[in-house]
């Protein structure tokens, strides 16, 4: 039992015996110069070099680590796997292979895709979030009137922007209570419900107090800044059963952890994979397309890790930033079934405004699940025409 770490370590003829190095040197130090009955006392602890493949610039190494060197947590598991090598340059961890025991501690999402899907009554095609744009700086009436329109515009979901905090115009229990009351308004005229993602912020020995209580207050998601505390912490909160939301990972920071050329993770382990062993509902992360962008290679691994069999629910993929209705095929060709289109100037940025921003990506949504162009469906969408002559088309071809 334990973890099979996947590396990629600058290229070097001797490779075996560099890999073979560190495998000692992350667990038990030194082999060959220990006596003999310390060896065998050690033997359990021993990291194994499992294999080196050559490659241009980079050599694939995999080395596994028992699980008797390291509690069944990410803490000391990142710390026995790349604690020491995150010095080296050029040292990159690309994923993490589990035993199945091992794998049973972590929790996964407690809602996950279908969850979410169960809990709006939509089962047949992507889901649409928006963000609350301009709220910095203003009161309550703003957020309300930011809400109303987007719930007449036809969202599935809404989040707080990362950016909002504990203040005194917009108080985080106030946000809760003002959301929940226009959002249940619009269930009893509607019949379609809304989830709403406030941001849990604040010191760590205040998170579980205040999502408690937020869940008390009627709270129906939450938004977390997950690389700012880290991955534990968002599993705590996923184990908290007094707590019971839907959480939206926002992956704010993990552009230095893991977007740096040469080191640190692989998007898909640290976005992908482990956001969704340690409980992520949704992950959030930059979409290949916008001004704040990752690669399309890296954004398709994340959702490959978010939907791979592993006996977990499967976690919503948020691509975001410069989304535009002009780009909804392109989502729905690159992230599947398995896509929450997320916007916030794609809406409020509308000629129109934001009702027509959000009705904009509705008609988009509709026409591409149908296989139906975006310029056919803009002949009978109004707010289509026009968000199409704003930003354009993408093509998916």
């Amino acid at each position: 039992m334990g973890i099979t770490a996947t590396y990629l370590f600058p290229t070097h003829p001797e490779q075996e015996k560099i890999a073979e190095q560190h495998a000692l040197g992350l667990t038990i130090g030194s082999w060959t110069d220990i006596p003999h009955l310390e060896q065998q006392q050690l033997k359990q602890h021993k990291g194994e070099v499992i294999s080196v493949e050559k490659g241009e610039g980079k050599d694939k190494v995999k080395i596994f680590y028992p699980s008797a060197n390291f509690s069944a947590d990410l803490p000391a598991i990142f710390t026995t796997v790349y604690g020491k090598l995150s010095f080296f340059e050029g040292y990159e961890l690309i994923d993490l292979d589990f035993s199945e025991q091992l794998l049973k501690q972590f929790p996964g999402p407690r809602f996950g895709t279908k969850g979410i899907r169960e809990q709006l009554n939509v089962m047949d095609r992507p889901l649409l979030k928006a963000i609350f744009k301009g709220v910095m700086g203003r009161d309550l009436s703003f957020f309300s009137a930011q809400l109303e329109e987007l719930l007449a515009g036809g969202i599935d979901l809404i989040k707080d922007d990362e950016i909002l905090f504990e203040n005194e115009l917009t108080p985080f229990y106030k946000r809760i209570t003002t959301a929940k009351e226009i959002i249940d308004r619009h269930y009893d005229k509607t019949g379609s419900r809304v989830l709403y993602a406030v941001n849990l912020s604040g010191r760590t020995h205040q998170l579980h107090e205040k999502a408690e209580r937020a869940a008390e207050l009627g709270a129906n998601a939450l938004l977390f800044n997950v690389h700012a505390y880290g991955l534990d912490a968002l599993q705590t909160l996923r184990e908290n059963h007094n707590i019971g939301l839907p959480i939206v990972a926002h992956s704010a920071l993990s552009g230095v952890l893991a977007g740096q050329e040469g080191g640190g993770f692989a998007y898909s382990l640290l976005v992908g994979k482990l956001t969704r062993l340690v409980g992520g509902d949704l992950s959030l992360f930059p979409s290949p397309y916008g001004n704040v962008a990752i690669s399309r290679a890296d954004a398709l691994a994340i959702n490959a890790a978010l939907v791979e069999e592993n006996g977990f629910e499967k976690t919503f993929a948020v691509p975001s930033a410069g989304i535009h209705p002009g780009m909804v095929p392109q989502l729905l060709e690159d992230f599947g079934d398995n896509l929450v289109v997320n916007a916030g100037g794609g809406i409020f940025g509308h000629p129109d405004g934001p009702i027509q921003g959000a009705q904009a990506f509705r008609a988009a949504i509709d026409a591409s699940i149908k296989n139906i162009s975006l310029e056919e469906a803009a002949k009978t969408s109004k707010s289509l025409q026009r968000a199409v002559e704003q930003w354009g088309l993408v093509d998916s071809k």
